[in-house]
C-alpha cells in the first residue's frame, strides 16, 4: 500500500513494501533534511535540525546496526539478534528495494545448522584496505545463552559473494557474558592482518580482543583498565530524560564498556571508547598487535585523547578525521586532526546512531532506536519503525544563487 509523508517540509516519493517487513525509498536518495548550517550565536541554539542528510533506506522489521558500502555502491547492513531474536536475515544486501540475505540465505537466515556454520547475530561491520567485508558475529540470540562456535569474526569477498575467513572466538578470549560489538582490521601488522574487536560485555567484563588472522591466535587485553570500562555514575540525557548508570541496578539505557573502535588513516593507531563514557582513547597498533607485549606495557601506552561525547560508533575518513555518533544529542560529530570538533548533522530523528561507515565522499549511519527497547522501558517497546539508514557528505554541500553578484 503506497503512502506519502513529509520530511523537513519536502514531499517524498511513495514507499514500496518489501520482503521481511522492510520498506525503503525507491531509486535515488530524494529525502533531505535541510536545517541551519551551524549552531550557536549565528544559528539556532542547538534545538533545531542542523546540517543536511539523505535517507538512504527505511526499515520495518529488524532494526539495523552494522553498515558497509562498497566502492561500487553496494550496500550491506547487519541486523543483530541479541536484542530481538528475529527470523529475518542477519546480514543483507540492499538490492532493488529488498533486503537480500547475504552472502546466501543458508548463511544469513535462521536454520538448524550448527552455530559455527551459520551467521547468528551480525553486529559491527567494516571493510579492509583490500575491499573485503569483515563483520563480528556476536553469536547471541535474545533469551538464549551464548553457544559454542556462535561468536566469530567473518570475512567476505564482496565481488564473489564468498566467505573467506571464519575465526571462532573461544575461551578464555570469549566470556559467557561477552558482547563482541565492533571491529576494525589492520593489514599493516601480521602475516594476513590483525583484527581488533571491542567486547562491550552484556555484563561487567569488557575488554579489547586482538586476533591474528593467519594463525587464529587471540587474546583479551586491558580487561581491567579504565579505558575499556563503563563509568559508574555516568549520566546521559536521552530523549530529554536524565539517566544514571549504576552497575548494581538494571540499566535504563544502553550501557557498556569499550564499544566504538576505529583505525587511523594509516592504521598506526587504534582509537576506542567505552559506550558509557565521554572519553576517547588510543593505542599504537605496533604494540597492540604484538602478542609478546604484556598487558601492563599496553596500559602504559594508552593515550587519553580527551572528550568526544556519548559515542557508540566511530569511523575515520581518508583525511584522518574521526566521526563519532552521539546518542545524547541526536547528532554526529567530526573530530578533526587538531582535536577540534564539527557538528555534521543534528536532527531529532537521529535516534541511537549506531553503525557508521565512511566512503570517499559520504558518511553512512544506521539509526536503531536501541534506547527505546522494552528492556530499558519497563517492558514496553517504544520503538517506532521505520528505522533509518542515512548518509551525509564529507565535504560541505555547495551553495548557489541566481542573483547577480
Amino acid at each position: 500500500m503506497s503512502r506519502r509523508r513529509l520530511v523537513a517540509g519536502a514531499a517524498v516519493a511513495p514507499l514500496a513494501p518489501l520482503a521481511g517487513g522492510m520498506v525503503a525509498l525507491g531509486g535515488a536518495l530524494p529525502a533531505r533534511a535541510q536545517g541551519t548550517p551551524t549552531t550557536g550565536v549565528n544559528g539556532d541554539q542547538g534545538y533545531e535540525p542542523a546540517g543536511s542528510f539523505d535517507i538512504v533506506g527505511e526499515f520495518y522489521g529488524p532494526g539495523p546496526s552494522g553498515i558497509v558500502v562498497a566502492e561500487n555502491g553496494r550496500i550491506f547492513v547487519g541486523f543483530p539478534r541479541h536484542a530481538i531474536n528475529h527470523k529475518g536475515a542477519t546480514l543483507g544486501e540492499l538490492v532493488n528495494g529488498r533486503v537480500v540475505p547475504w552472502p546466501s540465505a543458508a548463511l544469513s537466515l535462521p536454520s538448524s545448522a550448527a552455530p559455527a556454520d551459520r551467521l547468528m547475530s551480525i553486529h559491527g561491520m567494516t571493510m579492509d584496505t583490500q575491499g573485503r567485508l569483515w563483520a563480528i558475529d556476536d553469536g547471541k540470540l535474545a533469551g538464549q545463552p551464548l553457544q559454542p562456535g556462535a561468536a566469530k569474526i567473518v570475512c567476505f569477498d564482496i565481488a564473489a559473494n564468498r566467505l573467506l575467513h571464519s575465526i571462532i572466538l573461544k575461551s578464555p578470549t570469549l566470556l559467557p557474558d561477552s558482547h563482541m560489538n565492533d571491529l576494525r582490521v589492520d593489514l599493516t601488522h601480521g602475516q594476513a592482518g590483525t583484527v581488533y574487536v571491542s567486547d562491550s560485555s552484556f555484563g561487567h567484563s569488557p575488554a579489547l580482543v586482538v586476533v591474528d588472522v593467519a594463525s587464529g591466535k587471540q587474546r583479551r587485553v586491558l580487561a581491567t583498565h579504565p579505558s575499556t570500562q563503563a563509568e559508574a555514575g555516568f549520566m546521559a540525557v536521552v530523549e530529554g530524560v536524565p539517566l544514571v548508570y549504576d552497575p548494581t541496578q538494571k540499566p535504563r539505557f544502553v550501557v557498556g564498556g569499550v564499544d566504538g573502535v576505529t583505525l587511523s588513516a594509516s592504521s598506526d593507531r587504534l582509537y576506542y571508547a567505552p559506550l558509557t563514557s565521554r572519553r576517547l582513547f588510543s593505542l599504537p597498533t605496533a604494540l597492540l598487535s604484538d602478542f609478546s607485549i604484556s598487558d601492563a606495557d599496553l596500559a602504559k601506552a594508552v593515550r587519553d585523547e580527551g572528550e568526544k561525547g556519548t559515542a557508540d560508533g566511530l569511523a575515520t575518513d581518508a583525511q584522518g578525521r574521526i566521526y563519532t555518533t552521539n546518542f545524547e544529542h541526536d547528532c554526529i560529530l567530526r573530530r578533526n586532526t587538531d582535536g577540534s570538533f564539527d557538528l555534521m548533522v543534528h536532527d531529532p530523528r537521529i535516534l541511537s546512531p549506531d553503525g557508521i561507515f565512511c566512503t570517499r565522499t559520504h558518511v553512512y549511519c544506521t539509526l536503531g532506536q536501541w534506547n527505546r527497547l522494552a528492556s530499558f522501558n519497563n517492558g514496553q517497546d517504544k520503538r517506532r519503525p521505520p528505522y533509518h539508514l542515512i548518509r551525509f557528505p564529507i565535504e560541505p554541500v555547495p551553495t548557489y544563487s541566481a542573483e547577480p553578484t
